[in-house]
């Protein structure tokens, strides 16, 4: 799992304040209310104001999914950390026009690493309230 640089979640939750971090381990958790693995988010109800940083993999897609019917359909702020792929049907189906885009300048370096991750990343914000003003 990419574990999301503490100072980038700092100032995050500062403008956001996040309740649920719907994605962690004990070991990464951002919130102290969180869904581990074995929990697995994507099941579970996402309520207040969720910070999300998905495992990278084929269920990518969903975690997207999720976070746009959370805002949209729920009513529930998300705020995603996701690699900027907007080739991607994801990124079309539910986020471009749909949800605020924060590009991240540089390429990030995840949890410890030594090396900066090899892809170019972005905040996606789903905001319930915003949701007529794109």
């Amino acid at each position: 799992m990419w574990e999301t640089p503490q100072d980038l979640f700092d100032k995050l939750n500062e403008e956001f304040h996040f309740d649920l971090d719907v994605c962690a381990t004990v070991d990464n958790a951002k919130c102290a209310t969180f869904y581990s693995p074995e929990q697995d988010g994507l099941i579970q109800s996402w309520y207040g104001r969720c910070w999300c940083n998905p495992p990278y993999g084929r269920q990518f897609g969903k975690w997207v999914k999720k976070a746009y019917d959370t805002a949209y359909v729920d009513g529930n702020l998300v705020v995603m950390l996701l690699p900027a792929r907007t080739d991607t049907s994801w990124f079309h189906d539910y986020i471009y026009h749909k949800a605020e885009i924060r590009f991240l300048r540089g390429r990030l370096k995840f949890g410890n690493s030594k090396n900066s991750a090899p892809f170019p990343s972005m905040i996606i914000i789903f905001n319930p309230k915003e949701l007529n003003n794109g």
